[in-house]
């Protein structure tokens, strides 16, 4: 695989998902280093990863004798002890172990690009991209129409927009992936939305622009799962500094809210060097 730039859907595949938690710490520096059982390297030095924290680099790679393996690589992959990464490093023990150096790279250019509303010449530009992967497609244009999908139909899960429209889920969110690419969509944690770039390259199709309702002031609470986001939404907890002003356990009360989202949006709200209002 060459040095390249993946996206999470691929993480899968390579075999080097790393969890919500571990990334929040890779971020912040205190972990930079993951172990896992591969057959041959699934990436090289220079691969990047698009994360929910944004870009995460492959420093180094290296096959390892999990035999020297030390108490300091341990902490370093985020584990308490060495026996504890032994024991995760069990699994597919007829595979060769690696070590793999993990540094924050930054954020996802994405997301700076989704707020830069195109002058002419760059919706020009757009607008013969979207026609390439619309002559691309077998099934025929769909590029507008699906803009168009997201955009009267925000926040709706995506197999309920690929229904509206008679197409399968998967190949629907395919799509909207390679709109994203694009920064002309947004991922949420249910749905998807417009960004202020897509917005602008729809309503350039438009005899007037389309009236939306205001995008709401503030940080977005991270992803942390459907069922705590819509508790949160219903709790009308939908951004980071709303949060600051309960507690944590008035979130933990919420039906759907569970120990994972906790931890999501702890980490989230500490990264603006904030938290939940003391009990």
């Amino acid at each position: 695989m060459d040095s390249t730039l993946l996206d999470q859907r691929l993480l899968y595949r390579v075999g080097v998902m790393i969890r919500p938690v571990e990334l929040s710490a890779i971020k912040a520096g205190t972990i930079d280093l993951a172990f896992r059982r591969w057959d041959r390297p699934r990436v090289v030095v220079g691969t990047q990863m698009r994360t929910m924290v944004g870009l995460i680099e492959v420093t180094s790679v290296e096959q390892v004798d999990v035999a020297d393996l030390t108490e300091h690589d341990a902490l370093r992959a985020g584990y308490l002890t060495l026996a504890s990464l032994l024991s995760a490093l069990e699994q597919k023990a007829d595979k060769p172990a690696y070590r793999v150096g993990l540094r924050y790279a930054g954020e996802d250019p994405r997301v700076a690009l989704r707020s830069v509303v195109p002058d002419r010449d760059e919706l020009a530009t757009i607008q013969a991209r979207l026609d390439r992967l619309d002559r691309a497609a077998k099934s025929g244009p769909w590029t507008r129409a699906t803009l168009d999908l997201v955009d009267r139909h925000p926040e709706v899960r995506a197999p309920d927009l690929a229904k509206k429209v008679g197409r399968e889920t998967a190949e629907f969110k395919t799509d909207v992936r390679k709109l994203k690419e694009l920064g002309l969509t947004e991922s949420l944690a249910i749905g998807y939305r417009l960004s202020p770039r897509g917005e602008a390259v729809v309503d350039a199709g438009l005899r007037r622009p389309r009236k939306r309702p205001p995008r709401e002031a503030g940080t977005p609470i991270p992803h942390v799962g459907a069922p705590a986001t819509r508790a949160l939404r219903a709790a009308g907890l939908t951004t980071l500094e709303k949060l600051e002003q309960v507690t944590e356990a008035e979130v933990s009360a919420l039906h759907g809210v569970g120990p994972f989202a906790i931890a999501r949006l702890r980490e989230a709200l500490a990264e603006r060097g904030s938290s939940f209002t003391p009990d």
